[in-house]
């Protein structure tokens, strides 16, 4: 902990509010919210930390806080900053699944559509569905009942829709409001449980249909019959008063803490949603700010109401969104209360190895590295790596990776400008020169380590033009070969050597990872560009010559050498204006 935040927290205001980590870059790392300021960034820096916590602590270098005036209020403040600054730290707010509702449009001539989004555009929306095949088969089902719009179709003009009985829209007289809104009410009736009534209408007609000895649509009826029971099958786990509620329940170990959500609509549990996540501040907090960004960040619509564990602070979620949020002490609504624990329980004991194995494999591989090379842990690691076939189009490409994962947002390509034929060590220089003379220029973040394909050459090249050409000081190791193009080792230093690694160890797969990930980019761009060369004629290079007249111009003289050989009235027989046809062999002679 160095002097300046020593300071800061000496003057720590006992007030609620948000409080802000930042890097050594200035960049905001976490962002966390407390109802006393001053004991909980104090927390972070004495006493004991769990180890996923002590990695955020060694990044911090400052730190900033906002005081507010209530607990709810830096609530919803801290939802705000997170998203606007994104921080690394603050994984548990970036999950943002989404589920298909089914949505009649707001229009002259409803539709029934399905949508993932929820929008305050009058439009009703039913769901969430558990996956997209069953809103589709709801939908079918629907359409078949229905005839709302299908078709853009002009009045009188019939869709196929129309023929089927399915689509009025477009019917020589459309219906009018009055009668839309008929339908969308039955529509509505029949997604909010109503499909009993219309099971017992179509038995009707089913048996009127077979008395009047029409079985072809007495089967019709059967089968939608049928449809509709398939469709709208009761779940084992049911609410007799068939109202809407999210139930939410957690469970929490070792750093990390599982949120499990239960979907309940029309009194039937449609779905389930589980995140896992890492956390770092109390839990019960960390809890309340899931679900108040479960609704107003990732726009779930809210149910009528949200059933939650003890100790939740019940009267903080009912200002911050406005819904029935309630702590069910006993029956059935309890029962669903528990039975989430439990799922959260088992859902986070059950990902626990592979969350173990995943942060062994990147953060902690990430750390080690560092830990060999004897520098600060590199964060974001940025390589390079060059591609050229006898020196014909040199590319050159970047990627990053950040504390061990692809950034794939930021991977950069190159094409070589200054270099001619193929000179791998000139094409390093240009291209860390143009990568960070312009990072330099945009206050970019700048890399914690750089690596770079090749050995003591490329090494020597680009560490030449960062610290002579722009006076920066960055640790960078190069990624040499063996014979069967396998990352082999790994050097640094100066002079170079070969930094000692176990071959089994996470931290040379990892380094391995990263070489095979920029050679994969570097190797597809330049292909991309060899493909448009490979289309690339003399032809291209004529005014009034466009792609139609060029495969015109092929296809009847085959190659370039028989255009040049024709005349003048050829060329125009195949009606290419006599200009054009001059300005072709005119351009093609003066080239031969």
């Amino acid at each position: 902990m160095n002097d300046h935040i020593k300071e800061k927290l000496a003057v720590l205001p006992a007030q609620p509010g948000c409080y802000l980590m930042k890097d050594k870059h200035g960049t905001i790392i976490y962002v966390g919210k407390s109802k006393i300021l001053r004991n909980r960034v104090r927390s972070y820096f004495i006493g004991a930390n769990d180890q996923k916590t002590q990695r955020l602590v060694r990044e911090i270098r400052d730190f900033e806080y906002i005081v507010t005036s209530s607990e709810i209020e830096a609530l919803i403040l801290e939802m705000n900053l997170i998203k606007k600054y994104d921080p690394k730290y603050n994984v548990l707010l970036k999950d943002d699944k989404s589920y298909p509702f089914l949505k009649i449009t707001n229009e002259r001539h409803p539709r029934l559509i399905i949508t993932r989004k929820v929008k305050k555009d009058k439009g009703k929306y039913f769901g969430p569905y558990p996956n997209v095949l069953a809103a589709k088969e709801t939908k079918k089902l629907l359409d078949r009942l229905y005839p709302l719009r299908k078709c853009n179709n002009q009045k009188g003009r019939h869709c196929l829709y129309y023929h089927m009985g399915q689509c009025l829209a477009c019917a020589d007289k459309p219906p009018s409001k009055e009668e839309y809104r008929n339908i969308t009410q039955e529509v509505t009736s029949f997604l909010n449980g109503g499909h009993k009534k219309i099971k017992a209408e179509l038995k009707e007609k089913m048996l009127t249909a077979s008395e009047d000895l029409n079985f072809e649509r007495a089967k019709e009826f059967r089968d939608l019959i049928q449809h509709i029971e398939s469709v709208m099958e009761q779940q084992k786990m049911t609410m007799k008063d068939q109202v809407d509620r999210d139930v939410f329940n957690f469970s929490y170990d070792k750093g990390w803490m599982c949120v499990q959500v239960f979907f309940i609509r029309q009194g039937k549990l449609i779905e389930r949603d589980i995140s896992i996540f890492p956390f770092y501040d109390e839990a019960e907090e960390t809890f309340l700010s899931f679900i108040g960004s479960f609704y107003m960040h990732h726009h779930h619509p809210k149910p009528k109401q949200i059933l939650v564990p003890i100790p939740t602070d019940v009267d903080l979620l009912k200002q911050l969104l406005e819904v029935d949020v309630h702590i069910p002490m006993r029956g059935r609504k309890k029962e669903l209360v528990e039975l989430a624990k439990k799922n959260a329980e088992i859902a986070l004991q059950e990902k626990f190895s592979l969350i173990e194995r995943d942060e062994e494999r990147t953060i902690r591989a990430v750390e080690t590295l560092g830990d060999k090379l004897h520098i600060e842990t590199p964060h974001r690691i940025e390589s390079f790596d060059n591609s050229n076939i006898q020196g014909t189009d040199p590319v050159s490409a970047m990627v990053v990776f950040i504390d061990g994962k692809p950034a794939k947002k930021e991977y950069r390509k190159y094409k070589i400008k200054q270099v001619d034929g193929p000179d791998d060590y000139e094409t390093m220089r240009e291209v860390i020169r143009r990568r960070y003379t312009r990072v330099l220029k945009e206050g970019a973040p700048l890399p914690d380590l750089i690596l770079v394909d090749g050995a003591k050459g490329q090494m020597s090249a680009a560490i030449d033009v960062l610290e002579n050409e722009l006076g920066l000081d960055i640790p960078l190791c190069g990624l040499a070969k063996d014979d069967k193009h396998r990352t082999s080792e790994l050097l640094y230093g100066d002079p170079p050597k070969v930094v000692e690694l176990d071959r089994r160890s996470q931290e040379f797969y990892f380094i391995q990872r990263i070489q095979d990930e920029v050679h994969r980019f570097a190797i597809t761009f330049h292909r991309q560009l060899r493909g448009k060369s490979a289309f690339h004629s003399k032809l291209d290079e004529i005014d009034g010559v466009g792609a139609q007249r060029k495969k015109l111009l092929l296809t009847h003289f085959k190659s370039i050498k028989d255009i040049e050989q024709a005349s003048v009235d050829s060329i125009v027989k195949l009606g290419i204006p006599k200009p054009v046809a001059e300005n072709i062999l005119e351009h093609l002679q003066e080239d031969e």
